[in-house]
C-alpha cells in the first residue's frame, strides 16, 4: 500500500525535514502549514524535484473546520492516508509564570493541544477499521520539555506538550485494536527557527555544553525517528516516546 502521510506546521524545522526524508522513502506527502506560503511551496517543489508526490494546504489546526477540510482535501488529491506526524506548535518569547497571560495561554493550547486532538480525530475517522480504515500510525512531536519543565522560559509551552504526552498515551490505547498506532518523539535543543520565535536565536549555542552530549540536534535526527515510528519496523510498537535531547 502506498504510504501517505500527512505533516501539520510542514513549512520548516522538524516538519519540513521529515517531509523531505519520507518523501526519498516513498511516501506521498501532504503538508499543512499556517501562514508561511512560500516555504511550503518550496518544500512541495523539492519534493517534486526529487520525483515524489507532495501538496501543501493552509490550515489553522486550531480551527476545526479547517482541519477537517485539510484532511478532506488531503483524502481526495493524495488519497488514503496512512501516516499523521502532528507537529504544529507555537512557541511565545520566553517568560516566567508572573508575566504569563490569558491570551498567551490561549493560544497556545489551541494550537499546540487542541489542533492535535482535532488533528488525531480526523486521522482516526480515516484510518480506523471500525470506520472501514486500513489502519495507520500517528506521530505526535512533543517536547523534552514536558519532563523538564523549562522554568523561566517556556512552562506554557512544556505544559502544553504534557498534554500531549498524555494524548499519546490515552489514545494509543483507545485506538490499538483499530489498527492505529500512537506514539511521540520528544525533541529538545534542536537547531530551528522556532528559537528565534522565543526570542532567542542563539538558545541552542547558549545551552549545548551543558547537555550530556554537548551539542545541539539537527532536525534531519528528529525526522529519521519519526520515520522509523511511522514505519513497518515499528509496527509492534505503540504508546512509545523517542527522547531527542542530547541526554538531558
Amino acid at each position: 500500500m502506498q504510504k501517505i502521510t500527512l505533516i501539520t506546521g510542514g513549512s520548516r524545522g522538524i516538519g519540513r525535514a521529515t517531509a523531505f526524508y519520507l518523501a526519498e522513502k516513498g511516501h506521498h506527502i501532504g503538508i499543512g502549514y499556517h501562514t508561511n506560503q512560500d516555504k511550503a511551496l518550496e518544500v512541495i517543489e523539492i519534493i517534486c524535484q526529487m520525483g515524489g508526490k507532495a501538496i501543501a494546504i493552509q490550515v489553522d489546526v486550531a480551527d476545526e473546520k479547517q482541519v477537517i477540510e485539510l484532511f478532506q482535501r488531503t483524502d481526495t488529491e493524495l488519497g488514503y492516508i496512512t501516516g499523521l506526524v502532528n507537529n504544529a506548535g507555537i512557541l511565545k518569547p520566553q517568560a516566567s509564570i508572573e508575566q504569563l497571560t490569558a491570551d498567551r495561554l490561549n493560544d497556545i493550547f489551541a494550537t499546540n493541544v487542541v489542533g492535535s486532538f482535532l488533528c488525531a480525530r480526523e486521522a482516526v475517522k480515516k484510518m480506523s477499521l471500525r470506520h472501514g480504515g486500513q489502519g495507520g500510525s500517528i506521530v505526535n512531536v512533543s517536547s523534552a520539555a514536558s519532563r523538564l519543565g523549562a522554568p523561566h522560559e517556556y512552562i506554557d509551552y512544556a505544559a502544553s506538550k504534557g498534554a500531549i504526552d498524555t494524548l499519546t498515551i490515552g489514545l494509543s490505547l483507545e485506538v490499538a485494536a483499530q489498527g492505529i498506532r500512537v506514539n511521540a518523539v520528544r525533541p529538545r535543543f534542536i537547531y530551528t527557527d522556532m528559537h528565534t520565535d522565543g526570542g532567542e536565536p542563539n538558545r541552542v549555542e547558549r545551552v549545548k555544553n551543558s547537555l550530556p552530549m554537548k551539542r545541539g540536534g539537527q532536525p534531519e535526527e528528529v525526522a529519521q525517528a519519526i520515520a522509523w515510528l511511522l514505519s513497518n519496523e515499528a509496527s509492534y510498537v505503540t504508546g512509545n516516546f523517542i527522547d531527542l535531547a542530547g541526554g538531558k
